[in-house]
């Protein structure tokens, strides 16, 4: 199968691969026959068979557009840097367990790519020169979302810089059990009042969240429609208020797992949310007036 004789383009526009180990053969004939790869995943893979029809795959992904590496830290530099050499039309990057603090880095600062679309889940390969390096690279100024988990080598100061960069074009957030949100009071205030368009914000599993952090964030996001809190343990009733108060177009909302807020402070919010579509909560928090207001209101209710 490795001579060219037998090659046949497959015009695949999407391939996910799982599991490719060290000793594995064979993926050469893959690798040359699918050049119209639009979407990539590999996952937990420890190798990619042949380095160099490999190279020339990712050198020929001319219109690849969304990018998935989960648990593949011992390739990720060859993927990442050949695509930063290449590709101009990556669209969305996730990478989750296992990245190159390097070659993360060398990446951002030489591709060429417009990226839209940042999900990145490394506790101890992402920090503050990541997050500077994305503000410092024009072509990352149009990036509408950004989502982080678990990332505890990041500050306040790479999430002030990238905010100001990004400022007129993100519309999704997320830090997602990132321990900075209560590490660094203040940080929510300022990333509100320089994120005006946000639209989507994720601080969920943040179990030291405060209200009153919560709240001097919300107060400048007037264009949010969906907040997920899930796990914030220490917000209590008064958050629910703050929303009602900050007076934003919030249509979803998840609160499950938030032990601090109440029956009475959910009945609260549901009664006076006017765009409210959905909302996420435990069951034994929703009574019997709320559950029928939101039945005749059409709001979708998910325990």
């Amino acid at each position: 199968m490795e001579d060219a004789v037998f090659d046949v383009e497959m015009n695949l526009e999407s391939l996910s691969l799982c599991g490719i180990l060290a000793g594995d053969h064979g993926l050469s004939f893959l690798w040359r026959n699918c050049k119209n790869v639009k979407k990539l995943q590999l996952t937990s893979c420890e190798s990619i068979g042949d380095y160099s029809s490999f190279s020339r795959f990712l050198k020929c992904l001319s219109g690849l557009q969304e990018l998935e590496l989960t648990t593949c830290r011992s390739i990720i530099d060859v993927v990442l840097l050949n695509l930063a050499e290449t590709c101009v039309s990556l669209d969305s990057l996730l990478i989750y367990d296992g990245g190159s603090r390097e070659g993360l880095l060398q990446f951002i600062n030489q591709s060429r790519c417009s990226l839209r679309r940042l999900d990145l889940r490394l506790p101890l390969d992402l920090d503050n020169s990541h997050l500077i390096a994305l503000s410092e690279n024009l072509n990352f100024r149009g990036l509408v979302s950004l989502r982080l988990q678990s990332c505890c080598l990041v500050s306040g100061e790479g999430l002030k810089a990238f905010g100001r960069a990004v400022a007129d074009s993100l519309e999704e957030l997320a830090l997602i059990n990132c321990d900075v949100v209560q590490r660094e009071p203040g940080l929510l205030t300022t990333l509100g009042q320089s994120l005006k368009k946000l639209r989507k914000l994720d601080l969920s599993y943040n179990d030291m969240l405060l209200d009153k952090e919560l709240a001097s964030m919300l107060v400048s996001c007037n264009c949010l429609v969906e907040l997920k809190l899930r796990g914030c343990g220490r917000l209590t009733n008064a958050t629910l208020g703050s929303m009602i108060r900050s007076r934003n177009q919030l249509q979803y909302i998840d609160i499950k797992h938030c032990c601090g807020i109440e029956v009475d402070g959910v009945e609260f919010f549901v009664l006076n949310a006017p765009r409210l579509r959905r909302v996420e909560v435990e069951q034994s928090k929703l009574c019997e007036v709320a559950r029928r207001w939101a039945w005749n209101k059409f709001i979708e209710v998910v325990y």
